[in-house]
């Protein structure tokens, strides 16, 4: 091939096949954006939407990008390492997306769904649309099919011990963040005399749920009027 010729190829990958990646790649992840958007989630529809969109655009870049400098004999690139590098980083978003607080991991689930939406990018991008397709049904079937799957797990009992300062509504509180939070209350006594004039009182709670303990253990410190809680091990022939 003359220097010329080479010179003059256009770079391809610019028509509206891949207009229409892209833009299928912005609605896949927008409709994983606006299910975490509606739970109210540290991201959403506009970070799932530029992840998807962009990680397409990668994908495209990886394998049309580089038209104009292959010549055959000459130059081999391989696109799959421009795609490698988009699961290895997207990592670095879905770090910043979990932390750690007293003890309970948060995020991580948001952080797995970072990750699928850009893998949904690079799906559309890569021109396999049915895997694209298929991949975004499954994250709804998983984030809506699978929590009635997950509610009919069986259930384990928590015992909770409460220090509290009385009149100050925090007995009322906890009953109502614990069944709000779908945890049933089998169990509720005030240990020790209750009549007694004291600034500290100890609750013995008993509760049985799902899942979700140790959240409700932080959310349980952050009432007020809560001095302390810890769970109590369950005694082997009760549960």
């Amino acid at each position: 091939m003359h220097i010329l010729d080479f010179m003059s190829i256009e770079p391809s990958g610019q028509s509206a096949l891949q207009i229409g990646e892209l833009t299928l790649a912005l609605i896949l992840s927008s409709l994983i954006g606006l299910e975490r958007e509606f739970r109210a989630k540290s991201a959403g529809l506009r970070t799932h939407t530029l992840v998807g969109v962009a990680a397409a655009l990668i994908m495209l870049v990886s394998k049309y990008g580089f038209g104009d400098i292959i010549v055959k004999y000459a130059i081999v690139l391989d696109p799959s390492r421009v795609a490698a590098q988009i699961v290895s980083g997207i990592g670095f978003i879905g770090g910043g997306l979990i932390f750690v607080q007293r003890d309970v991991v948060r995020g991580l689930t948001t952080a797995a769904i970072i990750w699928l939406t850009a893998a949904v990018g690079m799906a559309c991008g890569a021109g396999l649309p049915l895997l694209a397709l298929f991949v975004t049904g499954a994250h709804f079937l998983v984030v809506y099919g699978y929590t009635g799957i997950a509610r009919r797990i069986p259930s384990k009992r928590a015992d909770l011990h409460v220090r509290y300062s009385p009149g100050k509504g925090a007995v009322e509180k906890l009953m109502q963040m614990c069944m709000g939070r779908g945890f049933l209350v089998q169990e509720l006594a005030v240990e020790g005399d209750a009549t007694a004039e004291t600034e500290i009182r100890s609750l013995h709670v008993q509760l049985r749920g799902r899942r979700g303990i140790e959240a409700l253990l932080v959310a349980i410190e952050d009432i007020k009027g809560v001095v302390a809680v810890k769970m109590a091990p369950v005694q082997d022939g009760k549960e």
